[in-house]
C-alpha cells in the first residue's frame, strides 16, 4: 500500500507540474496542445513496446519444445499469480538479467539472457521470474507509460516557456501582474521542470521496483530465492555489463543493466540493491 501510494502522489506531482507550466504560458490552451502531442508519442511507444524492445535486445521466442525447463517455471507461476501464460524469449547476451515487457497481461513477454540461465539455481530463477509477472500483474508497464507521457508534456511545454522568453513573446501566467514570474523566473523554470519530471520520473520506477520485488516473492513464495538472486546479480551485471543496453530501456530490467559510478546511481531508476534485498530477507523473516 506504502508503494502505490507513493507511487500516486508522484503522479500526481507530475500532473501538478503540467498544470503550473501551462498556467505561466497563460493558460490551457498551449498545456493541452503538449499533452496531447506527447500523449500520442507515449501510446504509440506503449502499444507496440513489446516488439520494440524485442527487437532491440534480438530477444526471440521460444516454444515449450525449445526450452522445456524454463516454460515449466512460467507457467507454473504464471497460474499462481493468476495471470495468463506469458510469451516466453531468450536473449542472446552474456550479462545475466531480465525483464518483461507487453501493454497487459494478456500481451505480456518475459525475457530472460543466456547469461541468468547459466548463472542462477532453479529457486534463484524462479524469483527472478515471479518478479519479472509481478511487473505485469501490477500494470508497471501502462504506470511507466503514463509517467512517460507526463514527463514528455512537461519537458515539451518547458520548451514552449524557455523559447517564448528568448524571444520575447513570454508574458507569464498573469498579464495584469507584470508577467508572472518574469523573463528571467521563466527561464529558470524551463530548465527546472524538465529535471524534476526526470526525477520523479525515476521515483515512480524505484517504487514499482520495491513492489515487484515484494509481489514477486508472494508469487514464489520464497523470499530468499529472489534475494540470493539480486546478490549474484549485483556482481555479474558489473563484471560482465550488457554494451548493448540503453538508458531509455533501463528501467524494464530486473537489475541497472548500465555500468557507472556514483553519479548514475543518483540517476538510477532502479533502487539500491542492498536495501532490496534486505526487504526480502526481512519478508522472509
Amino acid at each position: 500500500m506504502a508503494n502505490r501510494f507513493r507511487t500516486m502522489i508522484l503522479l500526481t506531482a507530475l500532473t501538478m507540474l503540467i498544470v503550473f507550466l501551462g498556467k505561466l504560458l497563460g493558460g490551457s490552451q498551449g498545456m493541452l496542445i503538449a499533452l496531447v502531442l506527447a500523449l500520442v508519442m507515449n501510446f504509440g511507444s506503449y502499444w507496440f513496446s513489446d516488439k520494440i524492445v524485442l527487437a532491440m535486445y534480438r530477444a526471440q521466442t521460444v516454444t515449450e519444445q525449445e526450452a522445456p525447463e524454463l516454460y515449466r517455471m512460467v507457467r507454473q507461476l504464471a497460474m499462481s499469480a493468476g495471470l495468463p501464460m506469458p510469451k516466453v524469449a531468450i536473449i542472446p547476451s552474456e550479462t545475466p538479467n531480465a525483464f518483461a515487457t507487453g501493454r497487459n497481461p494478456e500481451k505480456a513477454v518475459v525475457a530472460v539472457t543466456e547469461g541468468i540461465l547459466r548463472l542462477l539455481s532453479a529457486d534463484e530463477l524462479r524469483g527472478v521470474l515471479a518478479h519479472e509477472l509481478a511487473h505485469v500483474k501490477n500494470r508497471d508497464i501502462l504506470v511507466g507509460t503514463i509517467a512517460a507521457a507526463l514527463a514528455g508534456a512537461i519537458m515539451f511545454i518547458a520548451d514552449m516557456v524557455r523559447w517564448s522568453a528568448l524571444f520575447g513573446g513570454f508574458r507569464g501566467s498573469d498579464e495584469e501582474e507584470g508577467g508572472g514570474l518574469g523573463i528571467v523566473g521563466a527561464m529558470v523554470l524551463s530548465i527546472m521542470a524538465p529535471i524534476a519530471a526526470m526525477l520523479i520520473q525515476m521515483a515512480i520506477s524505484r517504487s514499482r521496483e520495491y513492489l515487484a520485488d515484494e509481489t514477486g516473492a508472494m508469487i514464489a513464495q520464497n523470499p530468499l530465492g529472489l534475494a540470493k538472486a539480486l546478490e549474484k546479480l549485483a556482481i555479474a551485471s558489473q563484471r560482465i555489463p550488457m554494451v548493448e543496453a540503453k538508458p531509455a530501456t533501463a528501467h524494464l530490467f530486473i537489475v541497472n543493466p548500465l555500468s557507472g559510478g556514483a553519479l548514475l546511481n543518483l540517476f538510477s531508476t532502479h533502487p539500491p540493491i542492498e536495501e532490496r534485498i534486505r526487504r526480502l530477507r526481512a519478508m522472509a523473516r
